[in-house]
């Protein structure tokens, strides 16, 4: 039976007679729907070959075009966060603002002065479009950008301090996402880690005993980010590590990680060390990133002394960690609506985190209404979201989120991340929770249709 049903499969010549097909060739090239159709035949073959009949030839056309959907859909696209986590680093961290996402696809879209000094008709820098912006911002006397923070870091102790001592407390030899360490970049730069303290109580006196004047390159600060130190802890501050380098004209340098140019504690949260406070102490390298709770694209931001800044300027690793015209402009476009004083109506890390509840608990109910003949226990309730992104450990923002019943949430889940958009949610107390907080109010009907056919699909199988 196999041999006679394989023989009424059509020939590749003959489909690409169809219609549909040279369709397809003339949306996709012919090298791409060849390769479609002929992986469509192969598994028709062994369709038949495991004693099913042949399909029509109106089924394989349709094969051809899905397996061409799949070949080019591409691997990065828009995902929907319910997940209440607000700079989800899986998630792409921090959506940009409308006024940066316009600059960036409009600066993309032709040529621009990037290196180009319009007025003196001649060569120009490409990091003055950001680095005035950062100073006014900062107080700083001078900024570089670089592609994150990594590559700041790296940069700064490879041109500051190679082949020369860095001092840092043992409570500060931390690692962040995806296994990224101080003491490996350290190492990499060739800069000679020397550790002071203990992992809970460093002192000045502790970096003083360290200090050897002509070995000592920097002292350098690393903020927590993502963990606590509680309990019988000390540190020293800021202040008391730029005296202790000023006596010995030693800089020192601050990493602030996910760094902010507004003060966490007026929307509730706790206090985040700002950029401004680090320069205003006195420090002589600032590195922090841009696309956390700045707000801004993926960027690694270095301020502050001028000469310090020129040396790391001219260093051949900046122009391997440089970043590109639109990043550029995209950061830009974020720094202006903080000089504007727009950030927290603009930027949208800024938007979720000062939402309030009243407005979150309003949007969840509009989704539980929409959903309401989905049949599915629907309920919205009291929750909590987060910062993420490596900043405010352990501190919460209370958010309204709707609860979904199912008999598996994990299943819902999963169904939920495979739809277009696919939609990311959380799972608490065996239930599917989705947060408003950081969903985009654009995303809210495709999220509900998302829910919908899930739900729907979920019953069908059940």
């Amino acid at each position: 039976m196999s041999q006679s049903e394989l023989r009424k499969l059509p020939s590749v010549d003959k489909l690409l007679e169809a219609d549909a097909i040279a369709s397809l060739v003339e949306q996709h090239g012919r090298e791409l729907t060849l390769e479609a159709l002929r992986a469509a035949l192969d598994g028709a073959r062994q369709t038949v070959l495991n004693g099913e009949p042949a399909p029509e030839a109106e089924t394989l056309i349709a094969e051809t075009a899905h397996r061409l959907g799949d070949a080019l859909r591409p691997s990065l696209y828009p995902v929907i966060n319910a997940t209440g986590v607000i700079i989800h680093t899986n998630l792409g961290r921090a959506p940009l603002s409308k006024r940066a996402r316009q600059a960036m696809a409009q600066i993309s879209a032709g040529y621009s002065n990037l290196e180009y000094d319009l007025q003196a008709g001649a060569r120009g820098s490409r990091y003055v479009h950001a680095a005035d912006l950062l100073c006014r911002l900062t107080g700083a006397e001078d900024a570089l950008v670089v592609n994150n923070n990594a590559s700041a870091l790296l940069l700064t102790l490879t041109t500051l301090a190679k082949e020369r001592e860095v001092l840092i407390s043992r409570g500060q030899l931390v690692e962040i996402g995806g296994g990224f360490r101080i003491p490996d970049v350290m190492r990499q730069s060739g800069a000679q880690l020397i550790e002071v303290g203990t992992t809970n109580r460093t002192y000045v006196r502790d970096y003083a005993d360290a200090l050897h004047s002509m070995k000592t390159a920097l002292i350098l600060r690393v903020h927590h980010s993502n963990f606590q130190l509680t309990g019988f802890v000390h540190e020293p501050t800021l202040a008391e590590l730029v005296g202790l380098g000023d006596e010995y004209a030693i800089p020192v340098m601050d990493d602030l990680g996910s760094g902010t140019l507004l003060d966490t504690e007026t929307f509730g949260l706790a206090h985040e060390p700002t950029i401004q406070e680090s320069i205003a102490a006195g420090a002589s390298v600032v590195t922090a990133s841009g696309d956390k709770l700045l707000g801004g694209p993926q960027a690694g931001l270095i301020v502050g002394k001028a000469d310090l800044i020129a040396k790391l300027r001219r260093h051949p690793l900046a122009r391997a960690v440089r970043v590109d015209k639109t990043t550029l402009v995209g950061l830009q476009a974020t720094l202006l609506a903080y000089l504007e004083g727009k950030a927290t109506e603009e930027i949208p890390v800024w938007r979720m985190i000062n939402t309030p509840v009243e407005a979150l608990a309003r949007r969840a109910r509009k989704w539980q209404r929409a959903l309401k003949e989905a049949g599915t226990p629907l309920s919205v309730v009291a929750a909590e979201s987060t910062v993420g992104g490596g900043s405010l450990p352990g501190q919460t923002l209370p958010t309204r989120a709707l609860a979904l019943e199912v008999p598996s949430p994990d299943a819902l889940a999963a169904r939920l991340r495979a739809a277009y958009p696919p939609t990311v949610a959380r799972i608490e107390d065996d239930r599917l929770l989705l947060d408003p907080r950081t969903v985009l109010p654009e995303q809210d009907t495709a999220l509900i249709e998302t829910i919908r056919d899930a739900l729907a699909s979920n019953f069908a199988e059940s």
